[in-house]
């Protein structure tokens, strides 16, 4: 019985321990980690569990040991910034694959990658012509990044000379029925804003799963019972709309008066208008 509670006493402060050294590691994607530290996760790892289980003994030796482990790679990670040659000595280097679209064979044997797998990551990065690649290259992470022929580019509005609007990422302000308040703050918006959203569209917030606003003002919600349907808002086509409505209003006013100064202002402003809409147009109804 006490040989039990000392293991359960130990797991739990292990894996506090363990949940620290791995915020000390710092943020990283584990299908981008670099050898170095994928072997150092699973040494902590290992190293926590033998000293839970009481397979080491003595507990000082062991956190040393975990101490080792935890703070080499914080190292490695320091000299790799000051130092381009020890970056490549410690992370490696990336290796081309295809230049000028052509595959570089030997570049292939040296990281023992067949053509099928070369074809098979290039399919994965949307790439399934291979005439379609200029250039590949894998990164020391393992990781194969393609950049396609020019003629291959997928057309942006900027070849075309179309203005676009600039888009930011969406903010989630409801998630699983909750409003959260930090979200619509940095849009500046507020719960108000988001009972009248919500009260148009005819639901309440408890039957929202999520909810997000994207850099146009438009609020786009997934409720729990999916059988319902959502007419969503179209923030940026009710304003052009109001726009269209405000330039006939002043074109109407124009013809009915009879006053030659107020028929020349609302003429004046009704161009003015009409100027702004044809500026925003990209960017309200494209």
């Amino acid at each position: 019985m006490q040989l039990g509670l000392q293991i359960l006493y130990r797991s739990i402060g292990l894996f506090i321990l363990v949940l620290v050294a791995i915020r000390i590691l710092g943020k990283i994607n584990i299908a981008r980690v670099p050898s170095y530290k994928l072997v150092s996760y699973y040494a902590i790892a290992t190293i926590a569990v033998l000293i839970s289980v009481n397979i080491i003994k003595d507990v000082a030796l062991g956190l040393i040991a975990l101490g080792v482990w935890v703070l080499f790679p914080v190292l490695l990670d320091y000299l790799s910034l000051r130092s381009k040659l020890l970056h490549d000595l410690i992370n490696g280097k990336e290796t081309v694959l295809i230049k000028h679209g052509k595959i570089m064979e030997e570049n292939l044997k040296q990281i023992r990658l067949t053509g099928e797998e070369l074809l098979s990551e290039l399919r994965s990065k949307n790439a399934f012509n291979l005439m379609d690649v200029e250039f590949a290259v894998m990164e020391t992470t393992g990781e194969i990044n393609v950049y396609l022929k020019s003629d291959k580019e997928p057309v942006s509005g900027h070849d075309l000379g179309i203005m676009t609007a600039p888009q930011t990422e969406p903010q989630t302000v409801i998630l699983d029925g909750n409003a959260l308040n930090e979200s619509m703050a940095s849009l500046g918006l507020n719960k108000e804003w988001l009972h009248i959203q919500l009260e148009n569209m005819g639901v309440s917030l408890d039957n929202v799963f999520l909810g997000q606003v994207d850099s146009s003002g438009d609020l786009y919600i997934d409720l729990f019972d999916d059988a319902i349907e959502l007419p969503q808002a179209k923030v940026k086509e009710m304003i052009y709309a109001n726009m269209e409505k405000a330039e006939a209003s002043l074109t109407t006013f124009a013809l009915e008066t009879e006053d030659d100064s107020a028929k020349a202002m609302y003429e004046k402003n009704a161009k003015k208008l009409k100027h702004l809409m044809a500026k925003l147009y990209p960017c309200l109804l494209r």
